[in-house]
């Protein structure tokens, strides 16, 4: 059983204490990010057992984010931090700085090699986004820096939310 935490919109909130779970929401997802998002969930399916691909990620961290600092939400919105007491298995870990590979479609290139040095075909480039996932690799990487631990999961249910904590947004 591992603790994990995520930032919820109020209203999102509202919500889950009507329908009794979180799941992502198509809908939130930027233009730009649906094939990312899209290939995490190929993964969520492949790496977590019982998932249903239908459901779009919640995204959670493994440390309790800093409600002082800004960019959780926009400016003056009011927000929730939520505790989730998950079964690890149901969470799939990544690191933060290296999703933006992901985000960005490009190879995921940890090993700092020169572009010429690289096969970037779209299959590689897809193969390569895998590295996100082997944090071990990243941790002990000396060009990589300090991993930021962030995670997803399908369906999250309300008993599984221990706290709560409204905020604005700053």
């Amino acid at each position: 059983m591992g603790i994990f935490w995520t930032i919820q919109s109020a209203a999102k909130w509202e919500e889950v204490k009507k329908i009794g779970y979180l799941i992502g929401v198509h809908e939130q997802i930027w233009p730009e990010f649906v094939e990312p998002y899209l290939w995490m969930m190929e993964q969520m399916k492949s790496k977590i057992k019982n998932y249903d691909q239908a459901e779009y990620p919640v995204w959670v961290w493994t440390n309790r984010p800093d409600l002082r600092r800004s960019g959780h939400l926009n400016k003056g919105e009011r927000g929730v931090l939520l505790k989730i007491d998950i079964d690890d298995d149901r969470i799939l870990l990544s690191d933060f700085q290296a999703w933006h590979f992901v985000l960005d479609g490009v190879y995921c290139n940890i090993e700092a090699k020169e572009e010429n040095e690289l096969n970037l075909s779209s299959k590689s480039i897809k193969e390569s986004w895998k590295k996100i996932f082997d944090l071990n690799d990243l941790a002990n990487n000396p060009d990589w820096g300090e991993c930021i631990i962030q995670g997803v999961a399908g369906k999250i249910l309300l008993h599984e939310i221990t706290f709560a904590k409204e905020f604005t947004a700053r």
